[in-house]
C-alpha cells in the first residue's frame, strides 16, 4: 500500500490552470497589500506591509512548484515564472533549483545541503531557532552571490553544476542587482517611501515567516536515514495551511514523488498517515514540540550551519 506514495503522475491542464490561478490569488492579494502599505495610513500600512511579506513569501513556496517542473505541462515556463515568483525575496530560480534537487537526492547522507541552511541533526536549541528566524547571513549571502556573478566568478561550491545551469545562476543573480540598482534609484529620485513599504520591509518581514514555514520538514526527524518514511514530516494542517504553504505540509508525500503536481499530493495524505513516523495533525502541534525540545536542549551548541558560500 506505501507503493502508492511513490508512483508519478504527469501535469494535466487542470494541474496547470491550477496553478496559473494560484499565481493570479497571490498577484492580486499583493496588489490589495501594495494599496494598504501606500495608503492606509498607521494601521493599514503595517497590515499592508506583512500582507506583502506574506505573498511575497508565499510566492517561494510557488516557486517551489517551479522548481520541480510540476506546475505546467511545458516545461519552458517554469524558469521564467520561476525567476519573477522569487524576485522579491531574492530567491534565485536555478540556484535554488540545483541545490534544491541535490538535496532531494541526497536527503538522510552527510551531502544533504539545503538552500534553507538549517543543520537539522545538531541539537535544537533556543539559540539555533533565534538565528534561523532572524538569519542574519540570508542577505549578505545573496549579496555576495550578485558580487560574484556581476564579476562573472560565481562557481557552485555545493556539489556539480552544468555550465548551463552556471551560466542561468549568474543571468539570474545579475537581474538581481538590476532590481537592486532600480530600487536605489527610485528611493534617489523621491519614492524612497514606496520602496522601504513595498520591498524592503516585506524582505525582511518574510525571512522569520519563511524560516517557520520550512522548519517542520525535517527537523527531529531521522536524519540518519534516507527513508524518506523516517526523515521528513508530514502535516494534516488546515486549508489555510495547505494553501499558504502551496500543500508543502505533505512534504513526505512530496520527497516520495517530487514531480507529482503538489495540488495531488494531498490524495496521498492517508498513505503517508498509515506509514511514516512523523506525522502532524496541525502546525501548532509541530511548534508545540519544538518549544518542548528547545527547552530540553537548553545550553547545548546551535543547530544553524552558515551557507556562505
Amino acid at each position: 500500500m506505501a507503493k502508492a506514495l511513490f508512483e508519478r503522475t504527469r501535469v494535466s491542464r487542470n494541474d496547470a490552470l491550477l496553478f496559473v490561478a494560484k499565481v493570479t490569488v497571490a498577484l492580486l492579494l499583493s496588489c490589495l497589500g501594495g494599496i494598504l502599505a501606500l495608503t492606509g495610513g498607521w494601521f493599514g500600512t503595517p497590515v499592508g506591509v506583512l500582507l506583502l511579506a506574506a505573498m511575497y513569501t508565499h510566492m517561494v513556496e510557488l516557486q517551489h512548484q517551479c522548481l520541480h517542473h510540476s506546475a505546467f505541462r511545458r516545461s519552458s515556463l517554469h524558469r521564467p515564472v520561476g525567476f519573477l515568483l522569487g524576485l522579491p525575496l531574492l530567491s534565485a530560480y536555478s540556484h535554488y533549483r540545483v541545490q534544491h534537487l541535490q538535496h532531494h537526492k541526497y536527503l538522510g547522507t552527510t551531502d544533504d545541503s539545503e538552500f534553507f541552511g538549517f543543520d537539522t541533526r545538531a541539537p535544537l536549541t533556543w539559540g539555533a531557532l533565534l538565528r534561523g528566524t532572524l538569519s542574519p547571513t540570508r542577505l549578505f549571502q545573496v549579496a555576495a552571490d550578485v558580487l560574484k556573478s556581476c564579476r562573472g566568478t560565481w562557481i557552485y561550491t555545493m556539489g556539480q553544476i552544468a555550465d548551463r545551469a552556471r551560466r542561468q545562476v549568474i543571468t539570474e543573480y545579475r537581474l538581481f542587482a538590476l532590481w537592486g540598482l532600480g530600487a536605489a534609484a527610485l528611493s534617489v529620485v523621491g519614492y524612497r517611501h514606496a520602496v522601504l513599504v513595498l520591498w524592503v520591509l516585506p524582505l525582511l518581514l518574510s525571512i522569520p515567516i519563511h524560516f517557520l514555514l520550512e522548519l517542520p520538514e525535517h527537523v527531529l526527524c531521522d536524519n540518519e536515514s534516507t527513508d524518506v518514511l523516517r526523515n521528513t514530516r508530514t502535516i494534516s494542517g488546515s486549508w489555510f495551511s495547505q494553501w499558504f504553504t502551496n500543500g508543502n505540509n505533505f512534504h513526505v508525500e512530496h520527497h516520495a514523488s517530487m514531480v507529482v503536481p503538489i495540488n495531488r499530493l494531498q490524495e496521498r495524505h492517508p498513505v503517508a498517515k498509515e506509514y511514516a513516523v512523523h506525522v502532524e495533525d496541525s502546525y501548532v502541534t509541530f511548534y508545540a514540540k519544538i518549544i518542548r525540545e528547545a527547552n530540553r536542549n537548553r545550553g547545548q551548541r546551535p543547530a544553524l550551519k552558515s551557507t556562505v558560500e
